[in-house]
């Protein structure tokens, strides 16, 4: 975990709400200057920390509305941190909680060098990020949609199908199945969601290519290198770790990855595991994909799973095998280099 320790003249911490932040204004001896609950304007905001402008820094609890006063904060060139909002207990631990005294806590920590820190996400590639993210909702989306008509072919004891209805041309003669006129219209409210949702994610993977080749086509390209890795997956990875300098270590991109346990211990006994959801989620997503698909493509990887599986059982093993990928692709972004599937199993 990264603390912000860098001191300033000013500290400021808000208590970031959609239409109302309080925000709380110390000085170096931890004297209350400004304590106030302003709408959330640019303006307001501004005109609030005027006289205070000088060497100041301003921290945020990590919620989903940071985006503007982030890109606010670089364009007036304020320092601006965002904090992890699941090391942020000590706020809800109080006996008392209230915005007034949340802003307090969040400028004081920050004062004492022990701000939790997460990644400020630069804006020129937030939206695209964003809108990947908001594909991968919608193949969710299908899925779901797609699953409701298996479960409807079922209640009425129906033959199964004789192709994949996840593809568009072979759900043209499913409605054709039922008798009930209800349960026609109902499987036909499923099959024509299903059509849009296929034409709008195929227009956001085809923008979402042409962005990234023009973002960082070689890293792109790199990564569909690995077996497994195709174009979906390697953008979710290219976008979620943006800059692969962030990461020191192996170690810490496989915990942001969620790809490792972390242990919980206290005089020397182990108490368990924990943090599991600290992390990013999509990242865990792309590369546990990864490691099925990795299989199909790879006798190599079969042989490998089957004898962890005699040892750790079959889910233990593809968990084994997505953490090796994921060692893999921070050191092939690391490097600049191309998968190599004998270095890759040579240990």
């Amino acid at each position: 975990m990264r603390f912000y320790t860098y001191q300033h003249r000013h500290y400021c911490g808000i208590d970031l709400h959609t239409k109302m932040m309080y925000v709380c204004i110390l000085d170096r001896q931890a004297q209350i200057l400004v304590h106030k609950n302003i709408p959330c304007q640019q303006e307001a905001f501004l005109r609030l920390i005027g006289p205070y402008r000088e060497d100041l820094v301003v921290g945020v609890e990590c919620i989903f509305s940071w985006y503007w006063l982030a890109d606010l904060c670089a364009r007036e060139q304020i320092t601006f941190v965002l904090g992890h909002a699941l090391y942020m207990k000590f706020i809800h631990g109080g006996k008392t909680k209230n915005d007034r005294l949340d802003s307090e806590k969040l400028a004081r920590v920050l004062l004492g060098g022990n701000f939790p820190q997460a990644y400020v996400y630069p804006p020129n590639y937030r939206a695209i990020r964003d809108l990947l993210r908001r594909r991968t909702y919608l193949v969710r989306l299908r899925g779901e949609i797609q699953g409701h008509i298996s479960i409807t072919n079922y209640q009425y004891n129906l033959p199964p199908f004789e192709k994949h209805i996840g593809k568009k041309g072979n759900r043209q003669h499913i409605i054709e199945r039922f008798g009930d006129p209800h349960v026609r219209l109902n499987v036909e409210t499923d099959i024509t969601v299903m059509d849009q949702l296929h034409g709008q994610i195929t227009t956001l993977e085809n923008y979402i290519i042409r962005h990234a080749k023009r973002f960082d086509p070689r890293t792109f390209y790199r990564l569909k290198s690995v077996p497994g890795i195709g174009d979906v997956l390697a953008l979710t990875i290219l976008y979620e770790v943006q800059d692969i300098e962030r990461f020191p270590t192996v170690q810490q991109f496989c915990s942001y990855c969620r790809l490792v346990k972390c242990e919980h211990a206290s005089a020397g006994k182990k108490l368990g595991h924990g943090g599991a959801r600290i992390g990013n989620s999509h990242l865990k997503w792309a590369f546990c994909e990864a490691a099925v698909l990795f299989l199909r493509q790879s006798q190599r990887a079969k042989d490998y799973v089957a004898r962890l599986s005699q040892k750790h059982g079959k889910g233990k093993a593809l968990s084994i095998l997505a953490h090796k990928i994921g060692r893999a692709v921070y050191f092939l972004m690391k490097r600049n280099d191309a998968f190599d599937e004998d270095y890759f199993f040579r240990s």
